[in-house]
């Protein structure tokens, strides 16, 4: 702020440093490396493949291209079917979990290795153990039947459904914990209460669990909707997109459109996410800020 003395002359305000408190200073001295980064890292590789994908004929490429229709069902196939699958699996296990018994940490402790390894070992391990020759599984089906077991990734529907599988065993463990925190939090006097009454296990659950555990449960589901939408691994590490391009999801399709040098349709499929990526992104905001 300039302080005017008469006509045209003033004299300048202090400077800023002077008008900012010491945790001030601190606040923005902290926060400017954190601003560097996110510009660096963030800002400008999102901004770069927006304007690399600006262009109107790279989308009129990918509708015309078959490989990008087949992916977005695949992504759709894989959100309505993984997420529901595990999620459903990790509510019931985290009541199994939740049981105060000696043997269950132990038990816990191998559950939860798929999620705490490496995704790159564990499901090139999966993709190692499908081989048709030598694999492990086609060994024990051929030890027990003595038949030649099937050619798992040759197929695409049995190979999406790996890919599925695939990512539900790595990621299960994770959500199971989370929603073992939410079972934990409900007073346990209200299932002595209900034991009381007479209550059955699933009257317990339907009146006490999920009425507990609903906004949780729900702000899960959509928060891993948003992480399986760019989960890369699960589906490149395991079937490479094949046999044949047919079980490519949207986030492993950008790297098909990379490995022939189109790096403008690469940026452009990664950007017609997007539609399924900012609903779940508001509708999830919007819950936790109720």
């Amino acid at each position: 702020m300039a302080i005017t003395l008469s006509g045209d002359q003033a004299l300048p305000g202090p400077p800023l440093s002077s008008r900012l408190t010491p945790p001030q200073v601190w606040g923005i001295v902290l926060l400017a490396p954190y601003l560097l980064v996110f510009l660096a890292f963030v800002v400008y590789p999102v901004g770069y493949g927006l304007w690399l994908a600006r262009a109107p004929s790279n989308y009129v490429a990918l509708y015309n291209d078959p490989i990008f229709a087949r992916a977005a069902v695949n992504t759709l196939i894989f959100l309505v079917i993984g997420i529901n699958i595990k999620m459903l699996i990790a509510l019931f296990l985290s009541g199994f979990f939740a049981v105060q018994r000696p043997w269950i940490k132990w038990l816990s402790v191998i559950f939860i290795l798929p999620w705490a390894v490496p995704s790159i070992p564990t499901i090139l391990s999966v993709r190692f153990m499908l081989n048709p020759e030598w694999g492990m599984v086609n060994h024990l089906i051929f030890s027990l039947t003595g038949d030649d077991g099937p050619n798992w990734l040759n197929d695409p529907t049995v190979a999406l459904s790996m890919a599925i599988a695939v990512h539900i065993w790595k990621s299960l463990p994770f959500w199971t914990l989370i929603l073992i925190t939410g079972r934990l939090a409900i007073s346990h006097d209200l299932f002595e209460a209900a034991e009381v009454d007479g209550a059955s296990w699933w009257q317990k659950f339907r009146y006490i669990t999920w009425p507990s555990m609903q906004t949780l449960y729900v702000t899960c589901t959509l928060l891993s909707m948003i992480w399986t939408l760019g989960d890369f691994n699960s589906v490149y590490l395991l079937t490479g997109g094949g046999p044949a391009d047919l079980t490519h999801v949207l986030s492993t399709l950008g790297i098909r459109y990379l490995r022939l040098d189109q790096l403008s349709l690469a940026m452009a499929s990664i950007v017609c996410a997007m539609p399924f990526v900012l609903p779940l992104v508001y509708f999830m905001m919007k819950r936790l800020s109720r």
